[in-house]
C-alpha cells in the first residue's frame, strides 16, 4: 500500500456537482483534489435543461458565456395534450422575475462538464480513482482507493452521485425508486433542424415527453413513464425503448416524432428515477465534522422541474463560498477543524430547505403529470398546464449569490 498523501480538500466525483465545487474553490484561491472513478470525464445523459438559477451560478463560476455561445435560448414552454390533440398552454420563459430576466437553454452535458473542467488547474482531477472505504484518523479522514492508495484529507466532499460512498458514510440510505423511468435521446443533424427555440412539452396517458433544441443542429428528447412488468424487462434494450416511445407518442406531430425516429440506438439511454424521501432530507446529516455531500449524493430528485443539475451548481457555489472562509484563516489544525466544521454546518443549513422544496415539489409534480386516474388526467389537461409551466419558472427564479467570502 502506498503511503498516505495529505490534501486540504478532497472531492469525490467529477460530475457537475464536483467540478462546480472545485471551480468555486479555485476561483476563491483554494486548491482541491477531485477523485473520479472512471478513466475520463463522464458525459452520459446527453443534455439538461439549464434554468435561470443555474445560469447565475455558471456566471459566478465564470463559464456562463462559454456555454451561452454554444446553445440556443429557449423562448417559450409550449404544452400539448396528446390525449386532447391540442395545445393547452404557452408561457414565455424570458420574462422578468424577482432575480432578473429568465434564461433557459438545453445544454449538452458534455459541453458543461468540459467547460467546468477546462477552467481547473492541471492535476486537479485524478482519474481511475475509486474510493472504496473511509476511515477516521483524528481530525483527518483517510480515503482508501481501489488501487491500494490512501489519501489523508482535512475536508471530504461527496459529489459521487446517487450511489454515493460518502452519503452512505454520513448515514444516508439508498435512494428510493419512484416507480418511474426516463428514456433520453440525442441527435445531431447534418443540417439545421428547423425547430423554433421552444421547450415542447407533450402529455399523454401516463407519460410525459419533451423535445428541445440545444443548438442549430442538435435536438434532445426525453420520455418519462411508469413501465409495466413486461416493459421493465426491455429497459436495457435501446432499440425496443425507442419503439416504445414512438408507439406511446403516435399522436405527436410528425415533425417532432422524426427526431426520435432518426435517433440511433447508441444515443438512447434508459434510467430509473430515484429520490430521497422527505424524512431523510429533513433529518439527514448533510454535513458531519469535516465531511459533507453535494448534488445527487445529497438530493437525487425526479426531473420534473428540471432542477437536478441546476441545484447541484447552486450547492457548489454556496459550499465553495463558506469553505473558502475556513482556509482563509490561519491557525492550528484543531482550530482550523472547528472552523471547517462550522462552515460546513452553515452550508448545510442554507441548502437544506431549498433542496427540500425542489425535491418534494418535483416528486409530487411527477405524480400529477403522469397520473393515470381520470380525475388527475382531467386536471392535468384542463386546469394545471399553465400553473405547472409557471411553477417551472417560479422555482428557477433564484440566485445563489456571487463568489466572494464576504457574503
Amino acid at each position: 500500500m502506498e503511503s498516505s498523501v495529505v490534501e486540504n480538500i478532497v472531492i469525490v466525483g467529477a460530475g457537475i456537482a464536483g467540478l462546480a465545487t472545485s471551480l468555486a474553490l479555485h476561483r476563491l484561491g483554494v486548491r482541491s483534489l477531485v477523485l473520479e472513478y472512471s478513466d475520463s470525464l463522464r458525459v452520459t445523459g446527453f443534455a439538461l435543461t439549464t434554468w435561470t438559477n443555474a445560469w447565475k451560478a455558471l456566471d459566478a463560476l465564470g463559464v456562463g458565456d462559454i456555454l451561452r455561445h454554444q446553445h440556443l435560448q429557449l423562448q417559450q414552454n409550449v404544452t400539448t395534450s396528446l390525449s386532447m390533440g391540442q395545445q393547452t398552454s404557452s408561457l414565455c420563459l424570458i420574462g422578468t422575475g424577482k432575480h432578473g430576466d429568465g434564461e433557459v437553454r438545453c445544454v449538452r452535458r458534455q459541453l458543461m462538464i468540459e467547460a467546468l473542467a477546462n477552467e481547473l488547474p492541471s492535476g486537479t482531477i485524478r482519474f481511475s480513482s475509486k474510493v472504496v472505504a473511509i476511515q477516521e484518523s483524528g481530525l483527518f479522514k483517510i480515503l482508501h482507493l481501489a488501487d491500494g492508495t490512501t489519501i489523508k484529507t482535512k475536508v471530504l466532499i461527496g459529489c459521487d452521485g446517487i450511489n454515493s460512498v460518502v452519503a452512505k458514510w454520513l448515514g444516508f440510505k439508498e435512494a428510493s425508486f419512484t416507480g418511474r423511468y426516463v428514456i433520453r435521446g440525442d441527435i445531431k443533424l447534418m443540417n439545421n433542424h428547423g425547430l423554433q427555440p421552444n421547450f415542447m412539452h407533450f402529455f399523454g396517458k401516463g407519460f410525459r415527453s419533451g423535445v428541445l433544441p440545444c443548438d442549430d443542429t442538435t435536438v434532445y428528447w426525453f420520455f418519462t413513464w411508469t413501465p409495466t412488468t413486461e416493459e421493465k424487462e426491455l429497459v436495457n434494450n435501446p432499440g425496443k425503448m425507442k419503439r416504445l416511445v414512438l408507439e406511446k407518442c403516435e399522436k405527436m406531430p410528425s415533425h417532432m416524432r422524426c427526431f426520435i425516429e432518426k435517433t440511433e440506438a447508441e444515443d438512447i439511454l434508459t434510467s430509473p428515477l430515484r429520490y430521497r424521501n422527505l424524512w431523510e432530507l429533513v433529518s439527514g446529516n448533510i454535513s458531519k465534522g469535516n465531511v459533507c455531500v453535494v448534488g445527487d449524493a445529497y438530493h437525487p430528485m425526479a426531473p420534473d422541474l428540471g432542477q437536478g443539475g441546476c441545484c447541484s451548481l447552486e450547492d457548489g457555489i454556496v459550499l465553495g463560498r463558506y469553505l473558502a472562509q475556513a482556509f482563509c484563516k490561519k491557525g492550528e489544525t484543531e482550530e482550523q477543524y472547528k472552523e471547517i466544521e462550522a462552515c460546513l454546518r452553515k452550508y448545510a443549513k442554507e441548502r437544506r430547505w431549498r433542496n427540500i422544496d425542489i425535491s418534494v415539489t418535483s416528486y409530487v409534480l411527477g405524480l400529477l403529470l403522469q397520473g393515470d386516474l381520470k380525475f388527475l388526467a382531467h386536471m392535468r389537461d384542463k386546469v394545471l398546464p399553465h400553473f405547472l409551466a409557471q411553477l417551472l419558472v417560479k422555482k428557477s427564479d433564484f440566485d445563489c449569490g456571487k463568489l466572494n467570502t464576504s457574503d
